[in-house]
């Protein structure tokens, strides 16, 4: 499942008033000086109003996505239940970034982009974030970066990094404004770790899906911790070791200590059916421990995900689409020990219950949903579902999916 988010380009939630090239200059200065990363070159700056970037963010997203991944990809997230059926991905993704963005980094055109906002005053946080990316990009071209990982969960904890650090330097550089630092300033590391959806402000952040607007805010809220921790432990060495040595999951992102020990996520086997014929795939990839806390705090709520989703050791899926256009998900996933994956099971059955208008169990295991017929097993730490089979018989026995 691609992250369309990050696809179109990198967006923050303030609104600035343009800045002069002396004002880029001074903030690159301090940049370099906090990162050790040198200014290779001048950053350029355009403005632009709330029309161009709509057509921005449309013409940038028919470069990025193909109309056949978009379809996938928004199969995918209401086949998990993540979105309603009647979700449409590209004009929610659209109407998102046009409310939200004030600036933004194209780290295609090299260039920062400053939205016209008559009267609002200057925004020195937001030339901040965005210098920090342009710095970045500089030395780890950042299209490359985030583009080179296909695993859905490794894209998103590779936006976390590139977020989180650019929060993170901003956060600095405003602190040094008042003689502070983060390093002896926690108080100031906890605020910029927060994000309200801000209903007032950002009524179509705050409506959207919870797993829209976690996938957003992620980036920000845990990557700025992710960062901190990491220059505690690294100094100036932590601004280059992330884009050096990327993290491979979101979990590496929620627990630093982990990415330091460069713990490899676990692969589960998919179950599989007893034949392929008629079917092609759709879409496929990984799901993090991000994936699921959202998915637990969703259907079985926030308790659930605080306790279950730690425990998670690597997921998968993928998406058949047969002939006639019947469309079954494959899902795996495994967790720290067989407790933990019976209780995720257990949990996960709530999900299928809620996630369908109709949920009728048939055995132990298996049952009929709203798109057909699903099996629903546990197998040592390792649970699997297969959705929307037209038969119970299509399922293939759990010893030959899984060992």
């Amino acid at each position: 499942m691609k992250r369309f988010l990050a696809a179109a380009f990198l967006v923050l939630l303030w609104r600035p008033a343009p800045a002069s090239q002396a004002q880029i200059g001074e903030v690159l200065a301090e940049l370099s000086e906090i990162t050790g990363l040198k200014t290779l070159r001048s950053v350029r700056q355009e403005s632009m109003d709330r029309d161009g970037l709509r057509r921005y963010l449309e013409s940038r997203m028919r470069e990025a996505v193909r109309p056949k991944e978009l379809r996938a990809e928004e199969l995918t997230l209401k086949k998990l239940g993540f979105v309603p059926q009647d979700f449409d991905l590209r004009k929610n993704t659209v109407d998102l970034l046009t409310e939200q963005a004030a600036a933004f980094y194209d780290f295609r055109k090299k260039r920062l982009f400053l939205m016209q906002s008559p009267g609002a005053g200057a925004e020195q946080a937001l030339l901040v974030h965005e210098l920090a990316h342009a710095l970045a990009d500089q030395h780890f071209h950042l299209e490359r970066y985030i583009r080179r990982e296909s695993n859905d969960d490794g894209s998103i904890a590779r936006m976390a990094v590139m977020e989180g650090q650019a929060s993170w330097l901003m956060a600095e550089y405003l602190a040094r404004r008042s003689g502070q630092s983060l390093r002896t300033a926690p108080a100031l590391l906890e605020m910029m770790g927060r994000a309200e959806t801000g209903g007032d402000q950002f009524p179509v952040l705050a409506s959207a899906p919870l797993y829209i607007q976690e996938s957003l805010l992620f980036p920000y809220t845990a990557g700025i911790r992710f960062q901190h921790k990491l220059v505690e432990e690294l100094g100036q060495d932590a601004f280059s070791e992330v884009f050096r040595r990327p993290p491979l999951s979101t979990q590496h992102i929620l627990h630093p200590e982990l990415y330091r020990k460069f713990v490899r996520p676990a692969k589960p086997r998919l179950p599989e059916l007893v034949s392929t014929r008629g079917y092609r795939g759709l879409a496929e990839g990984t799901l993090g421990e991000l994936d699921h806390s959202i998915l637990l705090r969703q259907y079985a709520g926030q308790d659930a995900a605080r306790t279950i989703s730690p425990g998670w050791r690597g997921g998968a899926y993928r998406l058949l689409e047969h002939k006639r256009g019947r469309i079954v998900l494959q899902y795996a996933s495994e967790w720290a020990s067989d407790e933990t994956a019976a209780e995720f099971l257990r949990f996960y059955t709530q999900v299928l219950k809620k996630k369908w208008r109709h949920f009728e169990a048939l055995t132990g295991e298996a049952g009929r949903g709203d798109d057909g017929f699903f099996v629903l097993r546990r197998q040592g730490s390792v649970v699997t579902s297969l959705e929307g089979l037209e038969a119970l018989e299509e399922a293939r026995a759990p010893e030959a999916a899984l060992h």
